[in-house]
């Protein structure tokens, strides 16, 4: 596992840490793979009843590093679709901890997570077109579900950066907490999920997430267009400009 993840297992609840602050915790191929790593864990491991995600430092995720997608996939299964498959698939409580920005993916992946907190300094962005690619996740069908289609459209489109009182607003997160005691509070929560009947709790997830069918169908469309998009002028440009830290400029 890529040192760029982090895990920690505490009793019954498992902390997953994208651990690159220096960088914003941007995530690379492999630290897909090490969070679906540890996800299949959750998923298998009766004695795992919560899952924690968070980020190090001051930033949850930059989304996707450019670079590292600019260089090309792996062969086989591409990571994120791994990691996708992982945080659907897995029938454990997931948390989100999103201890500051999330941008891209670091949003998006807070549409499969059953509980999701923000630090006071939270922010909240998805600007996909600017860097010349589409939705991912699903979130063409599951921001709109959970936010409707003004704030999806502004946040997709108009490419808004929603604060984390404005997040709370749309119903994208459900607490905010002050930075200062923002972990401590959501291990208290994590430890509370997990005291839970594990039957119960796995029955009330599955019929909460009943048409991961749909979802899955989503993820798949989006991913052709997403994996095209990478081999498309707009996105070598927008990472070109991504490692020139300069804003893209598109014909």
């Amino acid at each position: 596992m890529t040192h760029h993840v982090v895990t920690e297992r505490d009793g019954r609840v498992l902390t997953v840490t994208m651990n690159r602050a220096d960088k914003k915790n941007a995530l690379t191929h492999d630290m897909y793979l090490a969070i679906a790593d540890a996800l299949e864990l959750a998923h298998a491991e009766p004695q795992i009843r919560c899952v924690i995600i968070t980020g190090a430092g001051d930033s949850f995720t930059a989304g996707n590093d450019l670079s590292d997608f600019a260089a090309g996939l792996p062969e086989g299964k591409p990571p994120v679709v791994r990691f996708l498959e992982a945080i659907v698939n897995c029938d454990k409580p997931v948390m989100a901890a999103v201890n500051g920005p999330a941008v891209g993916v670091g949003l998006t992946m807070l549409l499969h997570s059953d509980l999701v907190y923000a630090s006071e300094r939270a922010t909240f962005r998805s600007p996909f077109p600017h860097v010349g690619v589409v939705p991912e996740a699903a979130s063409s069908l599951l921001l709109p579900m959970t936010v409707g289609n003004a704030w999806a459209n502004d946040i997709f489109i108009g490419g808004r950066v929603l604060s984390a009182a404005e997040a709370l607003s749309a119903g994208l997160i459900s607490r905010i907490f002050p930075a200062a005691s923002f972990m401590e509070e959501c291990r208290k929560i994590s430890v509370a999920v997990a005291a839970q009947a594990p039957n119960a709790m796995l029955h009330t997830k599955r019929l909460i997430r009943a048409n991961r069918d749909v979802v899955i169908e989503r993820m798949k469309k989006e991913g052709e267009i997403f994996n095209a998009q990478l081999k498309s002028p707009e996105f070598m440009l927008a990472a070109a400009a991504y490692m020139q830290k300069r804003l893209p400029e598109f014909d």
